[in-house]
C-alpha cells in the first residue's frame, strides 16, 4: 500500500477531460496548444514527482505535453485500458 506521501507525488492528467475538452470541443485544435500545455502543467502542479497521461487525444498533443513535462517531473507514464502504465521516461531509474 502506497503511503501517503507517494499518493501525493503521483498525479493523474487526463488529456480529453481536464485539458483539451474544457469547452464541450468536438476536437482538439492545434492553435489552442499553448493553453493546453498551460493547463496540463497547472493540473501536476509544483509537487508532482510521477505524472501520467491518460484519456482520448490525438498523439501531436501527448507528444507537446510530454515534452513539457521533460523538466518538470521524475518520471512520466501513459496509460491507457489496452496498455496499462507505459513508462516514457523515468529520471531516477539506472
Amino acid at each position: 500500500m502506497a503511503t501517503k506521501n507517494e499518493k501525493q507525488e503521483r498525479v493523474v492528467i487526463d488529456l480529453k477531460y481536464s485539458v483539451w475538452s474544457f469547452n464541450h470541443e468536438i476536437r482538439a485544435n492545434q492553435k489552442l496548444l499553448p493553453e493546453y500545455i498551460k493547463r496540463a502543467l497547472e493540473k501536476a502542479g509544483e509537487g508532482a514527482t510521477i505524472v501520467v497521461l491518460t484519456g482520448a487525444a490525438p498523439c501531436w498533443l501527448y507528444m507537446a505535453i510530454g515534452h513539457a513535462f521533460v523538466d518538470r517531473c521524475r518520471q512520466l507514464i501513459y496509460n491507457s485500458p489496452t496498455t496499462g502504465d507505459v513508462e516514457i521516461f523515468n529520471k531516477g531509474a539506472k
